[in-house]
């Protein structure tokens, strides 16, 4: 079974905006914090941005001030509204659990890539 559905990545210029769509399973997002993980080029996958399951939220350092994790729990959905976009922001983003213990298959993420 498919738990997290990724979408809107793409290709922006540095100081662009995007916003990243993850839908979740029903039981995922009623039951699981939540978190978008990134993995650039050559690089080990890391944790951007979580949410809990009462909105709690935490950021990595370099995207605090420019990056917005939310859920919608109407739509099953988590959301990253990504701002000021860096050329070192540049990778496939995931999303899954937030707790590692927890972690369902990785989906096919969503390529954000930021250039001129």
């Amino acid at each position: 079974q498919v738990e997290f559905v990724e979408s809107g990545g793409g290709l922006v210029q540095p100081g662009g905006s995007l916003r990243l769509s993850c839908v979740a399973s029903s039981i995922m997002f009623r039951f699981y914090s939540l978190a978008w993980y990134r993995q650039g080029p050559g690089k080990q996958r890391e944790l951007v941005a979580g949410v809990t399951t009462y909105g709690a939220t935490d950021y990595m350092d370099s995207v605090k001030g420019r990056f917005t994790i939310a859920r919608d729990s109407a739509k099953n959905t988590v959301f990253l509204q990504m701002n000021s976009l860096k050329p070192e922001d540049t990778a496939v983003y995931y999303c899954n659990t937030q707790e590692a213990r927890d972690f369902r298959p990785w989906g096919q993420g969503t390529q954000v890539t930021v250039s001129s």
